[in-house]
Formats: C-alpha cells, sequence, structure tokens
C-alpha cells in the first residue's frame, strides 16, 4: 500500500479523495434505505471495499497514460506471429465448443434428461436461447403474446447474423449453434492478437486458455450473444490499438448493437484516442469517430421505436417482465448473500446453480481486478470499471457469470492471480473442475442463467 501511495500525485489524491467520498455516501445512502441481513451488508461493504480498491490501483496509471507517459503495465509490441497460430486458436475455439456439446449431451442422456437427438438439440432453447431464435424467424413483434412482445429487449446484432446462417443450415437452432460457434472461433484468434500487444506469445496463449478452462464456457457455445459480443469488443479494442479507429468504432457500434454494454466500449477506445492525441498533437478529428458506438446502440432505439412507438420500450419490458433497471452493484452482493442463505436453509438446488456461482464471480472478479489493476493498461482497467458498474448493477442481476465471462479484462485478471507455475497449474485444475460441475447444473437446469 505504502509503494502505491508513493505513486500518486496532488490530482490523484484529489480525485480518488472524491471518488471515495462519493462511493461512501452512495453506500450510506443505501444502507439507510434498505433492510437486508448483517450478512449481507457485510457482503455489499466487502464489494465496496473491493471495487475502491480497484479504483485507487487504476488512478496513477489512468494519470499518467493520458498525459502521454509510460507506467508499469506492459509495452511489448505486437510481434510477427504467423498466422497459423491464430488459425489454430480459431480452429481450437470451434472444437471447444463442440466439445462442451458433447459434454452436455453426454449429461443429458446419462441424467434421463431425454432420449433423442432432437430432444437433446431443443434444450439448447433454454437460457435466453429460444428468444434470440424467435426474434431471428419472426422478427420483433408488435402485437400478440405478451411473451413474445417482450423479446424486444434483446438486441438484434445476433438474431441477424444467426438468419443469414440459417441459409445455409435450416434447423434454427443447428444455426444458433454455429453462429456462437464460429464467433466463438474468431473471438480467440482476436483475443490472443489483442493480448499479444502486450505480452509474450506464452503468456497471451495462457490468458486465451484461462478464458477456456473459466466455469460457464457452455454459454459460449449456446445460441446467445456471448460469443459474437467477444468476438467485436476484442476486435474494437485491438483495432483502437493499432491506431485504426474508424474501424475500431465500427466494431464497437455493432458490439453495441449486439448487447447494450457494447456501449462500455467508448472507455478504453477513448483513452487510447486522448492517449494517442496527446503523444501527437495531430488528428483531432478522429474523436468524431467515438460517435459510432452510441450510434449502433441507437440503431436498436430506432427499432424499438419503429416496433412500439416508443423508442425506450425495451426499458418498460425490462422493468414490468424481468424487474430489471439500473442498481447499485453493491446492492446486487447484498440481496444476492440473502437468497443465498435462504435458499441454503431450504436445500434449494439453486444455491448452486445461480446464487453461489453469482456471488463468486462478482466478488471474485474485483478480487483479481484490484491485484491486477495497477500493472494492468489503464484503458483496461478503465473499461472493467465502467463495465462491472453498470452489469453488476443492474437490479435483479442473475447472469454475473455470462456478464463477466465476455469481458476480456476479466479474463486477463484471473490468468495473471498465480505468479508461480505450480500455482497456475493448480488454478487451471480448479478452474476446470467448477466448469464441470457448473456444466451438469446446466444440464440439469439448477437455475443457472
Amino acid at each position: 500500500m505504502r509503494s502505491l501511495l508513493r505513486k500518486y500525485t496532488l490530482p490523484g489524491f484529489i480525485i480518488c479523495a472524491l471518488g471515495l467520498a462519493g462511493l461512501f455516501a452512495l453506500y450510506v445512502t443505501w444502507l439507510f434505505d434498505t433492510d437486508y441481513s448483517l450478512w449481507a451488508y457485510l457482503a455489499a461493504l466487502l464489494s465496496v471495499a473491493l471495487f475502491a480498491l480497484v479504483c485507487l490501483s487504476f488512478v496513477p496509471g489512468w494519470m499518467r497514460f493520458w498525459g502521454g507517459q509510460d507506467g508499469p503495465w506492459p509495452r511489448c509490441g505486437e510481434a510477427a506471429e504467423p498466422a497459423r497460430i491464430r488459425a489454430k486458436l480459431a480452429l481450437a475455439g470451434f472444437l471447444y465448443c463442440f466439445d462442451v456439446f458433447l459434454i452436455c449431451g453426454a449429461v443429458y442422456f446419462a441424467a434421463g434428461r431425454g432420449s433423442t437427438l432432437r430432444g437433446f438439440l431443443d434444450f439448447w432453447e433454454c437460457l435466453d436461447s429460444g428468444h434470440y431464435i424467435d426474434i431471428a424467424r419472426d422478427w420483433y413483434l408488435s402485437e400478440g403474446d405478451r411473451d413474445r412482445l417482450v423479446q424486444l429487449v434483446f438486441l438484434p446484432g445476433y438474431p441477424l447474423l444467426m438468419r443469414l446462417t440459417h441459409l445455409f443450415v435450416r434447423d434454427w437452432v443447428c444455426a444458433g449453434l454455429l453462429t456462437s460457434w464460429l464467433c466463438f472461433a474468431g473471438a480467440l484468434s482476436a483475443l490472443y492478437s489483442l493480448f499479444r500487444l502486450d505480452y509474450t506469445h506464452e503468456r497471451s496463449l495462457r490468458a486465451v486458455i484461462t478464458l477456456l478452462l473459466i466455469p460457464g464456457g457452455f454459454f459460449f457455445a449456446a445460441p446467445m450473444s456471448e460469443s459474437l459480443f467477444l468476438l467485436l469488443s476484442a476486435l474494437c479494442v485491438y483495432l483502437a490499438r493499432r491506431g485504426r479507429y474508424l474501424p475500431a468504432c465500427l466494431m464497437g457500434a455493432l458490439a453495441a448493437f449486439t448487447r447494450s454494454l457494447g456501449l462500455m466500449l467508448f472507455v478504453p477506445v477513448c483513452m487510447e484516442l486522448v492517449r494517442s492525441l496527446v503523444k501527437t498533437r495531430r488528428g483531432y478529428g478522429r474523436l468524431a469517430c467515438l460517435l459510432l458506438i452510441p450510434a449502433g446502440f441507437g440503431a436498436y432505439v430506432f427499432i424499438n421505436y419503429l416496433v412500439s412507438g416508443n423508442p425506450f420500450q425495451y426499458m418498460v419490458y425490462q422493468k414490468e417482465h424481468w424487474g430489471q433497471s439500473f442498481g447499485l452493484f453493491f446492492a446486487t452482493a447484498a440481496y444476492q448473500t440473502d437468497y443465498a442463505i435462504r435458499r441454503a436453509a431450504e436445500g434449494s438446488h439453486d444455491l448452486w446453480g445461480l446464487w453461489i456461482p453469482n456471488l463468486a464471480f462478482s466478488l471474485g472478479a474485483l478480487a483479481v481486478m484490484a491485484r491486477a489493476a495497477r500493472r494492468m493498461r489503464p484503458s483496461y482497467s478503465a473499461w472493467f470499471i465502467a463495465y462491472y458498474f453498470v452489469a453488476i448493477g443492474a437490479t435483479w442481476l442473475l447472469s454475473a457469470p455470462r456478464y463477466l465471462l465476455s469481458l476480456a479484462p476479466f479474463v486477463l485478471a484471473v490468468s495473471e492471480f498465480p505468479r508461480t507455475g505450480r500455482g497456475s497449474r493448480a488454478l487451471g485444475f480448479a478452474l476446470l473442475a467448477c466448469s464441470l460441475m457448473y456444466a451438469v447444473m446446466f444440464v440439469l437446469r439448477w437455475q443457472v442463467w
């Protein structure tokens, strides 16, 4: 802590003091307006403390970064790796999804969930997959069954790509599976390219392998938007790092057209662009490119208007049908802790499939980032902070694991956690064991979302 304090300038101290005061004020205001158990309040306080540590570790590097100075983050530069490495990673990504499909199939049939291949394929319409398939097939509906109308909350990027795949694969579930597998193949290659800008081949490969081991890989194999969103996010930041801001922001626009959290890509791209402008003192017109990222989400808002007459109808449906709105990330830790305690007393399966994974990912992500933020590129840390604040702050959050799996800085932070080869192997085995157990709970439908 003392070495960290030495890195602060006076403006840095002021920014941190104001930030901590604001965060503490939010916590105290929330504290006196809620009614949770003591354990829930302690979980919320732990969440606040860890988030504060991430921000405190980030601020000194951020100020040097925007000042055009170097810092403790890696600066290796991109190596001229042969294209065959990226091709092998793409193939590995596709085969990984296929392996996940086979493992889930083995559990499905062994558990007596069904006896036919058609039944197993239809199983993949669980989670949000069924909604995406409906949208790909029928588009959004402006009238009819309420359960179909509320599908307007799911963004159109992934269903449109699935519709394209369906031109070649005439079964909707298979088209969704293939779309996700191909996107994940591209995502592994793009992530490696992004990490390779700063790290050695071995270190970059370890980060990619870490993604394959973190529990929840079946989300990337399922007919959902996670794989596409990860691909677009990695391409966006990679292109920004290479100074190609127009195509970077186009990828960011597509990401925001796929998931609302794609808007958070504005943060790392803006930081990289500002650093470039400070160092070169030219090319200020490139700032206009940043408008493309919110424009991607704006296209989705316009679709809301065309379908329902209200550009923000998705917010109405999210609140009424799913109970979701903007909230505070530490409030999420509180109510999830209370639900976990209650479900433990009842002996309910959703303790293991839902509440423990959500708490583990929400708090674990902050813990690993608190350690990694001071050494991580500041634009990545800022991306994590903005993304986490919005994603985990959503009220009635059930999907923290799959939201965080699609965030590259989180994956990088997990891969940096062990400091020794023995520690890396131990972490790998632990993650693999948890992944297999989580996949079993997913197939058994223990409220894994």
